[in-house]
């Protein structure tokens, strides 16, 4: 049995559904029936599309599923396990002091279309 713990899920509660009328051979069913499914969850932006049975109901799970599966989702499903464990408030103190000026080379192009490290005094 595995030690992990749920720290949250995400279910069809959280995601919008957009039905849609389908494209493609099928005929005037196909054309007149919105069975095409749009999953999307609004706190990633992760999208899933399934048009590819007759039944809106499965077409619903299937486009779950591929918005579950995307890289958008997974990546934002790290984002979320690392912020409620708290870890995330590590990272961005991390990358607050690798974003200090001193650490960084900000170049521009000059008069001659020559890329040129741009001096502190340059700035606005």
């Amino acid at each position: 049995m595995s030690n992990r713990e749920k720290l949250f899920s995400v279910t069809a509660k959280d995601c919008v559904f957009q039905a849609t009328k389908g494209s493609g051979p099928g005929g005037q069913h196909r054309n007149k029936t919105s069975t095409a499914i749009r999953c999307t969850h609004p706190p990633s932006g992760a999208v899933g599309f399934a048009a590819d049975h007759k039944s809106q109901h499965r077409n619903k799970r299937v486009a779950f599923g591929r918005m579950a599966r995307s890289q958008k989702m997974q990546d934002w499903l790290r984002l979320e396990a690392a912020r409620r464990n708290g870890e995330l408030a590590q990272v961005e103190e991390n990358v607050k002091k690798q974003m200090n000026p001193r650490n960084l080379r900000v170049e521009v192009h000059d008069e001659d279309g020559l890329w040129v490290t741009m001096e502190e005094s340059d700035g606005p």
